[in-house]
């Protein structure tokens, strides 16, 4: 688990995720047993079981802000689920493309590719025409939780949509959690692109 000093907030994701259930799309009514919010306003992950933190974890959403429509190159807000966990057991820094490992690894060197590293959680949006449907489908806009060769960026708005994480996180966090566990993505919406 990754705790930056000063940075962990557990009643700042917990509200969150409160506040996310009145959104018109929850499909929760209240908390679940066990859930991430990913706080896009403090580039945090955290994992809520019996309301409590049991992990947190820096993390970066996209540097374009939050939005579900697709081609925007944002991370979408709202009720999400854990579709598929993808890289059980792949060694840390291993590259996957189309969410199958390629054979080659990253190990530490300056790239500026934005490489989907060691484990991968696919997101399936709960909200229609937030981040489920035509136009706005997170599944189909590719949007994971996923290691990144640029943990340097982490704490700050960098992706491209997806959620990023440091390798040695994302392999922590996937073995905290299962296929249908439900994910919030909180955060405000960036202004429609002109």
């Amino acid at each position: 688990m990754s705790l930056a000093p000063g940075r962990s907030n557990p009643a700042r994701a917990q509200a969150l995720a409160v506040a996310a259930l009145s959104r018109p799309g929850s499909p929760f009514r209240a908390l679940p047993e066990r859930l991430l919010v990913v706080d896009a306003g403090w580039q945090r992950l955290t994992l809520i079981e019996s309301g409590l933190e049991i992990a947190d974890y820096p993390v970066s959403t996209a540097a374009a802000g939050i939005g579900g429509t697709e081609n925007s190159m944002r991370t979408p807000p709202g009720w999400h689920a854990i579709h598929a966990r993808i890289g059980d057991g792949a060694a840390s820094g291993t590259v996957f493309e189309s969410r199958k490992p390629t054979g080659a690894s990253w190990r530490g060197e300056p790239l500026d590719a934005d490489l989907i590293l060691t484990r991968i959680l696919t997101l399936e949006g709960l909200e229609d025409g937030v981040n489920r449907g035509p136009g706005h489908d997170s599944l189909e806009r590719y949007i994971y939780i996923h290691g990144t060769n640029h943990e340097e960026s982490l704490g700050h708005p960098a992706s491209h949509g997806c959620v990023r994480m440091a390798n040695a996180d994302v392999i922590d966090l996937f073995a905290r959690v299962r296929a249908g566990d439900p994910v919030v993505i909180a955060g405000e919406e960036a202004p429609p692109v002109a």
